[in-house]
């Protein structure tokens, strides 16, 4: 087993985070719906540890894996190290596990803290008369541009990828999903590109356009045209895919 763990006191913790991860598959409480990819809390003194299990990778990608990239696990950890430099909102990062064979790498976890959050970008979509919509969204958008400004590219920008904790009036963000992520100069296109895959409603692009726009010295027109031309793109892509999964599956019957 090839890991990694960082912890005040790592000499006491570590053996505890191996047995962790050796009892993932038998114990802690699954968090969202099943998916590809499989997440847990599990106790731990007096934390809550998020445990994020990578669907096992096929063959090839297990060679590409565990000799020429860095697994996701380990991606997600070290970004998300580089968002707290950054003081951007993130769970904090605890490690990564990889289990390894000769042919390359078998499994991997990414541990965090857990964090409780009252909502998040996917509340705004599915709820427009969610309390303080408005100012959630322009606050959200602002968080945005402030990643945009500190040259972090969240290719995973999506409505569940953010969550929001109620903060006194204020609103605190916080990135999850951190496995794909570019660290480079924001030009315009990227910055709107950023935006496509958040919401299909004209309204809700409206709003960040304009606060966008107030905050970043872009003229509205050229942000809404923008952003709304790519969101437009991703939808048409998005439901062409759908149909051609369909089509699959009634010729497999």
């Amino acid at each position: 087993m090839n890991q990694q763990i960082v912890h005040n006191n790592f000499n006491e913790v570590k053996e505890q985070l191996i047995n962790v991860i050796d009892s993932f598959s038998n114990s802690g409480v699954v968090l969202g719906e099943p998916s590809r990819n499989t997440i847990k809390l599990f106790n731990f003194g007096d934390l809550t540890l998020n445990v994020k299990s990578f669907k096992k990778p096929h063959l090839v990608n297990q060679i590409i894996y565990g000799y020429f990239r860095k697994s996701k696990a380990q991606r997600s950890y070290e970004y998300a190290t580089i968002l707290i430099d950054k003081k951007i909102g993130t769970p904090a990062p605890i490690g990564y596990f990889e289990n390894k064979n000769i042919l390359g790498l078998l499994d991997s976890y990414y541990i965090s803290e857990h964090l409780e959050c009252d909502l998040t970008y996917r509340e705004l979509l599915t709820n427009q008369n969610y309390e303080n919509h408005e100012e959630i969204l322009r606050a959200f958008t602002r968080f945005t541009f402030d990643l945009h400004e500190k040259g972090v590219y969240f290719l995973d920008h999506s409505p569940g990828n953010t969550l929001i904790k109620k903060n006194n009036g204020n609103y605190d963000f916080f990135l999850v999903d951190l496995n794909r992520m570019k660290f480079q100069k924001m030009e315009f296109n990227d910055r709107m590109q950023n935006f496509a895959r958040l919401t299909p409603i004209k309204e809700m692009v409206e709003v960040m356009s304009d606060e966008y726009a107030k905050i970043s010295g872009f003229e509205y027109n050229k942000v809404f045209d923008a952003m709304w031309g790519l969101t437009e793109q991703f939808q048409e892509g998005f439901h062409r895919k759908q149909r051609l999964k369909k089509q699959l599956k009634f010729w497999k019957k």
